[in-house]
């Protein structure tokens, strides 16, 4: 299948009660990563990846994809969950996440598995890379685009302001970046370790266009990315306020989850919640 393919609200929901789902078990199987900032992201990701990458799991190689560059490359759950269920690789392989001899590592590589654009792990690095595959595609007079998913621990590095600096100077349009604004990060509150506040105001002082939406909501997260393909002279952020460990009601708004496994037991009551969640959104009428 090549995507983007159309699909309605009410099925991308779904797809992220499955999503969140895989990154719980996945991190219980392996006792170790990143759930809270996995699950905050997966509104974003589930969007981007269905309805706006042009990319196709059976070509990774494919000349005319866009490019999704990670900023954000400890949250390898939602990573690894939403190539898998895109098509990249089975879906039973999740459970072999961090385990020796798995493609599915702590930190993603760029040879594997397939679908990795770029390898990471140091805070703030691929945002310049994410600048410079776009400015590379732009000197070619290529169509592709290029996304990026970043995070408050990226935009406390002085590298990611050098990108996002440059990247305005040389009116990257084809670049867009998603801020996943969980507000929190592993010693806490981002503003008790490292303020970042006013993002809006910072992107738009480096001459970014900037978008401000709930990085939960379906539909703000489609008109977002709809708008920032119109966009042009400059590139775009789009600023998704979120909640990290999203989905798992014991999990929100807790930064000791930022890096803990679910033991039997609370694993047990997340796929307890996920399944609740899911008859309920099943019994709804398709939204458009």
């Amino acid at each position: 299948m090549t995507y983007p393919i159309k699909l309605t609200d009410k099925d991308l929901l779904l797809k992220a009660i499955r999503m969140r789902r895989d990154i719980v078990e996945m991190v219980h199987a392996a006792g170790s990563g990143h759930p809270g900032g996995s699950l905050s992201s997966v509104e974003l990701l589930i969007t981007l990846y269905n309805e706006f990458l042009k990319h196709d799991p059976q070509n990774t190689k494919w000349e005319d994809r866009d490019r999704m560059i990670f900023c954000k490359c400890h949250i390898t759950p939602a990573i690894y969950s939403i190539l898998s269920r895109t098509g990249y690789f089975p879906p039973e392989d999740l459970l072999t996440f961090r385990k020796l001899g798995s493609d599915l590592q702590g930190h993603p590589s760029r040879f594997h598995p397939h679908g990795m654009e770029m390898s990471g792990g140091s805070l703030g690095q691929n945002m310049s890379i994410a600048t410079g595959v776009a400015l590379g595609l732009k000197t070619q007079g290529k169509q592709n685009r290029v996304y990026g998913l970043t995070s408050e621990g990226d935009l406390q590095e002085g590298q990611s302001w050098e990108a996002i600096m440059s990247a305005a100077h040389f009116r990257l349009d084809n670049l867009t970046v998603m801020v996943d604004y969980n507000k929190l990060q592993i010693d806490g509150h981002v503003e008790d370790v490292m303020g970042v506040h006013p993002l809006d105001e910072k992107f738009k002082s480096f001459n970014w266009h900037v978008l401000i939406i709930d990085g939960h909501a379906i539909t703000q997260v489609k008109e977002a990315l709809a708008k920032a393909q119109t966009l042009k002279e400059r590139p775009t952020a789009i600023i998704a306020h979120t909640i990290k460990g999203k989905g798992i009601s014991f999990m929100e708004n807790d930064a000791g989850w930022h890096g803990k496994a679910p033991n039997d037991e609370d694993l047990k009551k997340a796929l307890a919640e996920l399944d609740e969640q899911e008859a309920k959104l099943s019994s709804l009428n398709p939204t458009p």
